[in-house]
């Protein structure tokens, strides 16, 4: 059942779980997702970078496979199809495409400017019924060729993107896209608290949630996030998955070259790492 995520992370906020947002990056990934959603009655969240819809040829594609795929599977959980640190560009790309919710990423910009572009995305996205995301601080490390130095952000900045009517607030406390490196410093939650207390019942929003150490999740959800971004996991679940497939030399007995045959460990994979994630967050059963 595909809806905006605004009804979905209210109720995370209210509830003390959080919704996981994991990305897409083909049909294989988006079956696997929803399927682990429906079975385990929880919201999900289908994040698409701009590099993955580039890759899936286009948004107009993404949202047609979603919506299809959706109704075919007999999907009845809320599922939101997000634009995942979207350019502001890309975000009115999404709205033409009929995603049902999009982020604008202007934690690059001055705050002024920022502030101007989401509140241009926040009246256009909202005409629409969707959902929309902004940012404040920056998410360490790379994605999509876009690289933060993980600054944490300003508690006084993201009142005011808040206060703009954003339904999510992601905010740098240390965070990384990525792999976590050996001497990282840990989520900063006095950040966090500072902007949970300026930003009130908003929910808040926690990038790069692979290698969070559990307590530390588990922490920042009583602390007001109610969306986590997980995708470098699923994809370490599925490229090892798969390569144990190969190295057995499973794809050389019979018709193990099948790609259906190929591919299907890599994504009973990412089944588990889905269920392991949802568990952790609290989303299960709460659809």
């Amino acid at each position: 059942m595909l809806v905006s995520a605004t009804e979905m992370l209210k109720k995370a906020k209210e509830g003390h779980y959080a919704v996981g947002q994991f990305n897409i990056n083909n049909l294989e990934w988006t079956k696997s997702i929803l399927q682990t959603a429906q079975e385990l009655n929880s919201p999900v969240i289908l994040g698409v970078s701009e590099g993955a819809g580039k890759y899936m040829t286009g948004f107009n594609t993404v949202a047609a496979m979603v919506k299809a795929m959706d109704q075919d599977l007999g999907i009845t959980v809320p599922v939101a199809l997000h634009l995942d640190h979207g350019t502001y560009d890309g975000c009115y790309k999404c709205i033409k495409a009929g995603f049902t919710s999009i982020m604008f990423d202007g934690s690059h910009y001055a705050i002024e400017e920022n502030i101007e572009k989401t509140k241009e995305l926040v009246a256009v996205a909202h005409a629409m019924g969707m959902s929309i995301e902004a940012e404040v601080g920056s998410i360490g490390g790379e994605e999509d060729g876009v690289v933060g130095m993980g600054e944490c952000a300003d508690p006084a900045e993201c009142k005011q993107i808040a206060d703009l009517g954003v339904d999510m607030l992601a905010a740098g406390i240390g965070n990384i896209h990525g792999k976590y490196p050996a001497n990282w410093a840990g989520l900063s939650f006095e950040t966090l608290d500072a902007i949970q207390q300026k930003t009130g019942v908003m929910p808040l929003v926690l990038h790069g949630g692979t290698g969070i150490p559990e307590d530390m999740i588990k922490k920042a959800i009583s602390l007001g996030v109610a969306k986590i971004n997980v995708n470098t996991e699923c994809q370490l679940s599925f490229q090892e998955a798969t390569r144990k497939y190969i190295e057995a030399g499973k794809d050389l007995e019979g018709k193990g070259f099948d790609p259906r045959k190929l591919l299907a460990p890599g994504c009973e994979a990412i089944k588990a790492t889905v269920k392991t994630k949802m568990e952790l967050f609290g989303s299960v059963g709460k659809a």
